[in-house]
């Protein structure tokens, strides 16, 4: 670990900004951000009062071949160096998986629609049964896609789920790339949230008319192709945003929720395959395909705060 990232990981531990940081040290925020970018070193003067700052020795600070004392169970003895080239080639196979992964979510969120429009404008069985078959097939896909990413990206998993060290450099260049790609970020994230508030228009207004069964339908069409594009948006926006944050261990990728997330990636698996089962009993008891895809979005829905209570319930046993 370099002087910039040992600056970064001490100033966080004592959850310091880097201006409050910058107060303590009689300087400006633009020094602690140029330290902290690897684009200016601090004079000896400063890092005196950071060993003082921070409690460590300077011999800490300033070789990088001497790391701090473990100080809690997520700290790993054995660990993995990530190269420039590395760094590089993992930001890009993931700019390049966001599309994929977005792609196959939103054949997911597609894969109904000619089923509940059909459903609703014809008694016809023979549309209805090529309908539930083009269902089947974009699924399919959509599965194909999943699993054809996760086996070509499975060399770089390890990023996401254990604890590593960056060569030098490494997270000046990722902090780079992650502030020019911020307004994008940004903006893409409010494209996609606005069109999923406003993908219920549509029904909304058929249930306001009163509209007929095929009219009604169409509108649930309609529904479905715009969550699939805001839907497409955000996913491909928020992979390519982890990416970011899981070279600087930030966010969801610090070592701690990294650790925290080995202890519950059983929880997501047996969820997951209870909600295929439920889904799958549900609609061949029924056969009533056009309202049983309601389970996905209620299940991503219930899945977040169902994680969220199980992490908490983990968390307190690991203290």
């Amino acid at each position: 670990m370099i002087l910039a990232d040992k600056i970064i990981e001490e100033r966080k531990k004592n959850g310091w900004s880097q201006e409050e940081l910058a107060n303590k040290l009689g300087v400006s925020r633009q020094a602690v951000s140029k330290w902290e970018s690897a684009g200016s070193i601090p004079d000896l003067q400063r890092i005196l009062q950071m060993s003082e700052l921070f409690g460590v020795t300077t011999d800490y600070l300033l070789k990088d071949e001497i790391e701090e004392a473990p100080l809690n169970e997520y700290v790993e003895t054995n660990t993995i160096k990530v190269s420039m080239e590395e760094a590089n080639q993992y930001l890009d196979m993931k700019s390049r998986g966001s599309r994929v992964v977005a792609n196959a979510t939103s054949l997911c969120i597609l894969s109904p629609v000619p089923l509940i429009v059909l459903g609703t404008m014809t008694e016809d069985h023979t549309l209805v049964g090529f309908s539930l078959v083009f269902l089947l097939v974009l699924v399919a896909i959509a599965v194909y896609l999943f699993v054809n990413y996760g086996l070509r990206e499975s060399h770089m998993q390890h990023l996401e789920k254990e604890s590593f060290e960056t060569e030098y450099g490494v997270s000046g260049m990722v902090r780079e790339r992650r502030d020019k790609y911020e307004p994008a970020f940004i903006r893409n994230i409010a494209i996609g949230v606005v069109l999923c508030i406003l993908s219920v228009i549509p029904t909304i207004m058929a249930g306001v008319m009163e509209a007929d069964d095929s009219i009604c339908g169409l509108s649930v069409g309609l529904l479905l192709i715009i969550v699939s594009i805001g839907v497409n948006i955000l996913t491909r926006t928020g992979m390519i945003k982890s990416s970011y944050d899981t070279l600087l261990q930030e966010g969801e990728y610090t070592k701690e929720e990294k650790h925290l997330k080995k202890k519950t990636d059983d929880f997501s698996g047996a969820y997951w395959c209870l909600v295929v089962v439920i889904y799958l009993g549900w609609s061949f008891s029924t056969n009533n395909w056009k309202m049983t895809w309601i389970v996905w979005p209620v299940a991503g829905v219930l899945y977040a705060a169902v994680l969220g209570i199980v992490k908490m319930i983990v968390g307190n046993k690991d203290e």
